[in-house]
Parts: C-alpha cells; sequence; structure tokens
C-alpha cells in the first residue's frame, strides 16, 4: 500500500516535471572535473553553494541532475559520469592503494564501454580521459594535487567541459537512454509479476536507498531489503523475495527522496521523520497540514480561519488554490534501523477527515491559559514536549509513544495511555508544576479515552462541579494560597511537600493540610484581617460538596484533581489581574 501510493504520487509529479524520468536522478555534487578536449584535467571547478542552516551559514554540495546511480553495500561497482574519487581519480586521503585502483578500473571499464563510437566532443574528453589517466601520478597533476583535500573528502564528482556537464551532452544522454533500456540476458531471466503494478515485468534486485532521515546512514537506507537466508523463500534472494518492477522502484524510491528533500513540509517526532503527500502532488495540501499539525506563534490565525472554513463547509484557500476536502492524502512516519528505515506508521484518509481530527483535539485540549501566553493552538510536538524533563541533555520523547500519539490523533482514535501516564509522572517529579500543556493533555485524554463528557465544560474553573477528586485539586489551590498568603515570600510551599501524596491518597494527607490551614488562617487574622473572610467563605463552599476524603484516587481521578488545582490557580491569577 505504501510504495502503490508512492508510485502514483511520482507519476503525478512527473507530470508536473518536478522529478526527473526513470534513468536519472539528482545528485549531490562538490566538484567538477574541467576537461581539456584530448582528455586533461584542466582544473577542479568548486560546485558547492552556501546556504542558512539555523543561524549560521555552510557550504553544501549542489543537487544535479546525472545518470541514475547504482546501490552500493561493499562491493565495488561504478556509477557513470558521477561519484567519488575513488572511481572518478583512483585516488582517495591517503593517496592510492590496491582497492582504490579497483575502484578506478572498474569506472574505466564502465565509461569506455558505455562511451565507445559515441560522436561528439564530450564523449571524446571523456575517453581519453580515462585511457590515459594514471592515478599512480595522480599527485603530479597540479590541479589534483592543489585541492587534493577537498575532492578526496567523499563529495561527488563529475566531468565538464567549456561550461558544461557532461550529462547534458545530447549524444551521451542518447547513449545512456539506449545503454537503460538495452537488458543483459541475466537481467531478462528475472521476471515476474510486480507486487506493486500487478503487471509482469523485469524485477528489481536492489533498490535504491532512502537518503535525508536523521540517525540512518548518510550514504542512504533502504526501505526493501534483505540481507540474510534468514528472511528469504523458496530460493529467492536479496529483493526478489519480494518482487518489485523496475518502473514501481525507481517511483517509489524517487518519490520518497524527492519528499525528505523538502524540509519545510517535513518534521521530526522523536527519532521518527514525518512526510506527507496528497494524491494529486499539489504542494499547498502538505503546507496546510503542517501549519494545523506543528504550528508555530506567528501562524495560529490562519490555522483558525482553517478550522472555521471546514467546519462551515466553506472553501478552504491556500494561495491560489481552493483545496478540496476529499482530497486523498497520506502520512509516513519513517525511523532509523541501522542500515535499514522502519515504518512506524502509514495513514491515509480524505484531508478533510484528517484536517477534523486535528481540529476536534485542538477543541479537546482546549483550556484557560495564564495571561502571558497568547498561542491558542499547542502543537504535536509542544504537547510532547511537556512529557519530558527540561533540565536533561536529552529532550526527545519516547519515540514509540511519539508517533502513537500523531496516529490516535490524525485518525481521531484514543490516545496511548504512555502519554497520559507521563504527564502525571512529569508533574509528580517537579512536584505539582502542572503548566497549561500538561493540563491540556489531561483533560483531551480524560475526554477522549475515558469519555468525560462533563469535560468538555472544564476549559476554565468548574465551581458547580461535585467530582470529588476534581473538588480535592481545588481545595488544595486553596489551602496552598492560604499558606502563601499568611506567609509572603515563602520559598516552598505545602505543593513541594504534600502534592504528589495528597493527589494519591488524599484521606492520610489532607487531615494534616487541614490542620495547618489553621495555623496560618490565625496568622491571617492577625496581620490581614480581610483575608479571612475571603477565604473562609471559599473553604465552606469547597467543603460542603465533599462526603469524605477517598483513600486513594485512581490513575483518572488524579487528573481530574491536578485539572481542579490548575483551574482554581488561574482563577487566583485572573482575579489579581482584575484588582
Amino acid at each position: 500500500m505504501i510504495l502503490q501510493a508512492l508510485a502514483e504520487y511520482y507519476e503525478n509529479l512527473a507530470k508536473q516535471e518536478k522529478v526527473d524520468r526513470m534513468g536519472w536522478c539528482k545528485a549531490k555534487v562538490s566538484y567538477g572535473i574541467n576537461l581539456s578536449q584530448d582528455g586533461r584535467v584542466q582544473g577542479i571547478i568548486f560546485l558547492k553553494k552556501e546556504e542558512e542552516r539555523g543561524k549560521k551559514k555552510a557550504w553544501v554540495p549542489q543537487q544535479i541532475k546525472v545518470p541514475e546511480m547504482v546501490t552500493r553495500s561493499s562491493g565495488i561497482s561504478a556509477n557513470f559520469l558521477c561519484d567519488n574519487s575513488k572511481y572518478m581519480l583512483g585516488i582517495d586521503a591517503n593517496g592510492t592503494n590496491q582497492r582504490v585502483l579497483d575502484c578506478f578500473e572498474a569506472a574505466r571499464k564502465k565509461h569506455l564501454s558505455l562511451l565507445d563510437g559515441i560522436e561528439g566532443e564530450m564523449a571524446r574528453a571523456v575517453r581519453l580521459f580515462f585511457e590515459t589517466w594514471n592515478p599512480r601520478e595522480a599527485s603530479e597533476c597540479e590541479e589534483i594535487r592543489e585541492n587534493w583535500e577537498e575532492i578526496t573528502g567523499g563529495g561527488n564528482l563529475v566531468f565538464c567541459m567549456d561550461g558544461k556537464y557532461a550529462q547534458e551532452d545530447e549524444f551521451i544522454a542518447e547513449s545512456w537512454e539506449n545503454e537503460r533500456n538495452t537488458l543483459s540476458e541475466s537481467e531478462k531471466e528475472q521476471i515476474g509479476i510486480c507486487l506493486v503494478s500487478g503487471k509482469k515485468t523485469e524485477i528489481s534486485r536492489i533498490h535504491k536507498t532512502i537518503k535525508g532521515v536523521p540517525g540512518a546512514q548518510s550514504s542512504g537506507a533502504a526501505l526493501v531489503s534483505f540481507n540474510a537466508p534468514a528472511f528469504e523463500s523458496y530460493g529467492k534472494e536479496q529483493s526478489y523475495n519480494a518482487p518489485v518492477g523496475k518502473y514501481a522502484e525507481f517511483a517509489y524510491t524517487t518519490a520518497l527522496n524527492y519528499l525528505l528533500n523538502q524540509r519545510e513540509y517535513t518534521f521530526q517526532l522523536g527519532d521518527s521523520m514525518i512526510l506527507s503527500w496528497a494524491q494529486s502532488a499539489q504542494p499547498e495540501y502538505q503546507a496546510a497540514f503542517f501549519e494545523s499539525a506543528d504550528p508555530k506563534q506567528d501562524n495560529q490565525k490562519e490555522i483558525k480561519g482553517i478550522f472555521e472554513n471546514l467546519k462551515k463547509d466553506r472553501p478552504i484557500q491556500i494561495g491560489n488554490i481552493s483545496l478540496n476536502p476529499e482530497q486523498k492524502f497520506y502520512i509516513l512516519s519513517l525511523a532509523p534501523n541501522a542500515a535499514r528505515l522502519s515504518v512506524r506508521f502509514f495513514y491515509q484518509d480524505s484531508f478533510g477527515n484528517i484536517l477534523r481530527n486535528l481540529s476536534e483535539h485542538y477543541e479537546r485540549m482546549s483550556i484557560v491559559k495564564p495571561s502571558w501566553v497568547d498561542k491558542e493552538y499547542l502543537g504535536i510536538r509542544d504537547m510532547l514536549w511537556e512529557t519530558v524533563n527540561q533540565n536533561s541533555k536529552d529532550k526527545s520523547p519516547v519515540p514509540n509513544m511519539a508517533t502513537f500519539v500523531l496516529q490516535a490523533i490524525l485518525s481521531g482514535s484514543r490516545y496511548p495511555a504512555s502519554l497520559y501516564t507521563n504527564v502525571l509522572i512529569r508533574i509528580r517529579a517537579e512536584q505539582g508544576r502542572v503548566t497549561w500543556g500538561r493540563a491540556g493533555v489531561i483533560k483531551a485524554y480524560l475526554i477522549q479515552n475515558d469519555h468525560w463528557k462533563e469535560g468538555e465544560n472544564y476549559m476554565g474553573l468548574n465551581e458547580e462541579s461535585r467530582e470529588t477528586a476534581y473538588v480535592l485539586g481545588r481545595l488544595f489551590s486553596i489551602l496552598e494560597s492560604i499558606q502563601a498568603e499568611a506567609n509572603p515570600g515563602i520559598k516552598a510551599t505545602i505543593r513541594d511537600r504534600y502534592f504528589n501524596s495528597a493527589c494519591a491518597t488524599p484521606a492520610s494527607i489532607f487531615p494534616v493540610l487541614v490542620k495547618l490551614k489553621n495555623n496560618h488562617i490565625k496568622k491571617l487574622e492577625r496581620d490581614k484581617g480581610s483575608a479571612k473572610p475571603y477565604y473562609e467563605k471559599l473553604l465552606t463552599e469547597i467543603m460542603e460538596k465533599l462526603d469524605e476524603y477517598p483513600r486513594r484516587l485512581s490513575l483518572e481521578e488524579q487528573g481530574k484533581f491536578i485539572l481542579g488545582y490548575y483551574h482554581q490557580v488561574q482563577k487566583k491569577y485572573e482575579k489579581r489581574e482584575e484588582k
């Protein structure tokens, strides 16, 4: 299903001329070997360009169209017209050795074979280069010697002459096309039914690697591969075990590499890279999705407009495009796994349904916020940020949990229990520090997973609620306020010492806190007489809603306790602002 969706996406991209046709690819090229007409090296051309990376600038290789590159593991296999210094010049950082010479020899044979009899000055120059170049004498070439460290640094090199790349020469390009369409006898034998297209065709033995997933090998990782007999069956080795036609293999790998290269439409969640695409290959759908799933400080109004238009069945306009809610939309989560990629999840639905599920999630998360917060929507990454220790070096959420949370939000299903428990653990570890994000997660979880219908009315303080756990949270906040007002400037309140136990075992803690409160009330009466009647009235209103102190609160009840505490705290600050 994943490969079929990607292959279809490739075909739509190809119609829009956004990707290369089969037999060609985009490669990162760092340097050009400038040749003379007789095949001599005239100079090394610097092809990197300066790009901004965060707050810094860096020199990065150019993306240049080249003949399709081979997939290498540990063997020797040369590319045509684009490769590293071992294959193109027969040298590496330490000079040359037998393996490096073997790499150059493989490239020499390939180029002389493919360029044999080809017309044109460019083809003749490349042929002459491979016929006359001696890797052992490379250091005697002044142009190579001056740029030795740079060109042997691992980047790709291409041939060029008179400002034109070799692969752009019409005679060479035609020769490459003809060669690609000519199958060897051994290749013709590997014919089968492609699992992607359902057609009888030539099966791809090794699939191209996927580049751009953080944590995976920089040279690329495989999405489909078999590397041990234990994974093979019926004598079928390598990727013949999962037959995918050469065209389908090229299509899905090209589409996936294209998606990963679109950094503005990807984001990392835990150890996973999140990709998305519309069946029509229109980037406006990707832009709308990532704005909605990962909102920033400056696009809150735009997101609100998208959700409001969706609710009222009005057109969703992005740029000059009116988005179709029925458009099929895909989300793919990839994670590194040594030399391979793991699929965390793959989800597909109509674009409208995905946006509706996101909107409903944000509604469940909505809660009263401190006055200094001007964000309406807490993005998925920011929500997961609430589950990690902000003082630790590694601030990444649990990998599996992160992707399960995203999948639950997109599909409108139950949140993973680990999201809720990790938020409770963080609050306990920080002695009752309840941020608006954590309170929102608790509220959303209880509404979605425990069907807490009353919670939909709990955006702010619910003074009418008689739920014991919620009322106890309110009571704890009032007791803390009394202590703080009786002891101005106090560094540690009852929250630091008693919050966790009061939340879990109220019966053993609240009698102690009420006794402490009596001492604080006496001090208030002495120092701030007007405060005593206010707090006594508030305590009376809350205490009459309690029949008893429960011995224990369940995890769900602890969440309600935390919400009651948070709401009462926000009410206190709200009243201060009014004053």
